[in-house]
């Protein structure tokens, strides 16, 4: 840590993102990735994007992207924010909509990202520990705070919230920003962008890394009441009005476009899930219900540390967190069925079975 580093620096304690090896090629089930390519269709809008209009500064409003997401989600254009990824977006929303001197409420066992956020916006977390099953306790997110940050489904445990669930939270907390995290929602669970309109309180977040296979293009949006745009839309111009370049532009525009090739991959996944979570309780796994493009698993013998770290020596990767209550679980991301026939071959090795 260098003197020149400020206080406020040196205090930081940023989030650690999922291995991306260099050393070899590895059966990569560790950071949510989708295992199947982008729409051709995508590809072919990158591709026609790449001309000397580069040269020129990307439209800062992204203008054509927000009105196909709002047709696709049957909502106004002004509805729609868009950002450079969806951590960027909730970057910020914390920066817009909680305050220091209100708790912002989340999950003990959630994606690790928010409690950074509430550090570097200096908030106050009011953390909330998840049923022993790992479930939502919904009425303690219904009690006096200045917002609440929920990912449906949840990161890395996988279970969903009903909309009935997050109903009941939003009509306990009309006075505060309640957000949705939705990266996960395309691969089993209940979106509540329906209730966009009867909630001014609520902010769906949605991602383009996970179900449209555009990780590395890095596009995010929030949907809301029009208000809560413009809330967004102060921050980021405050901060960075180019956050979307062209070619990230074209691609996911063609994305939003072409749901129905995506709707096929996601049923592909969901259908080597439920495949997966079967194989790993024959091996002894308990697995957790999942609505999302993983699993969290673990083994009623064997320490997921070490199960852990014997996988990454045979070139399988999964995801693994030393953290109080789930220290003894791995998250593994759903590949196709030739890397999943890979992970079981390892892991019967492993476990000697």
């Amino acid at each position: 840590m260098s003197s020149y580093w400020n206080q406020f620096a040196q205090k930081l304690d940023p989030y650690v993102p999922g291995e991306q090896p260099k050393d070899k090629k590895y059966v990569k089930l560790n950071t949510n990735e989708n295992p199947y390519p982008p729409s051709p269709k995508v590809l072919t809008a990158i591709k026609e994007a790449v001309n000397d209009r580069l040269r020129l500064y990307p439209d800062p409003n992204c203008d054509l992207l927000r009105q196909k997401i709002a047709d696709h989600f049957e909502l106004d254009a002004d509805q729609v924010f868009v950002g450079n990824g969806s951590d960027e977006v909730l970057a910020f929303s914390f920066m817009t909509f909680f305050e220091a001197e209100k708790p912002v409420a989340f999950a003990d066992i959630t994606y690790s990202f928010y409690k950074v956020y509430a550090n570097l916006c200096s908030l106050n977390p009011k953390i909330i520990p998840l049923n022993a099953d790992f479930t939502v306790p919904t009425d303690a997110f219904c009690t006096a705070n200045g917002g609440v940050v929920l990912p449906n489904p949840n990161a890395p445990t996988g279970r969903g919230l009903s909309i009935e669930a997050v109903k009941q939270i939003l009509d306990a907390n009309q006075e505060q920003v309640v957000i949705i995290d939705e990266a996960y929602i395309d691969f089993g669970g209940t979106s509540v962008v329906p209730l966009i309109n009867d909630y001014p309180n609520l902010l769906v977040v949605r991602t383009l890394s996970k179900y449209s296979s555009l990780a590395g293009i890095r596009v995010g949006f929030a949907l809301g009441q029009s208000d809560l745009m413009n809330g967004l839309n102060t921050v980021k111009n405050s901060f960075n009005s180019y956050t979307i370049d062209r070619l990230a532009l074209a691609a996911a525009c063609a994305a939003i476009e072409d749901d129905a090739y995506y709707r096929d991959q996601a049923q592909k996944i969901i259908a080597t899930r439920e495949k997966t979570a079967k194989r790993l309780e024959a091996l002894g796994f308990s697995v957790i219900p999942s609505q999302s493009n993983f699993i969290f698993a673990s083994h009623s013998e064997v320490n997921a540390d070490i199960i852990f770290h014997a996988l990454r020596d045979k070139g399988v990767l999964v995801r693994y967190f030393n953290q109080p209550r789930i220290d003894n679980f791995m998250r593994i991301t759903m590949g196709t069925d030739e890397e999943m026939d890979k992970l079981v071959k390892a892991l019967n090795e492993i476990l000697d079975k």
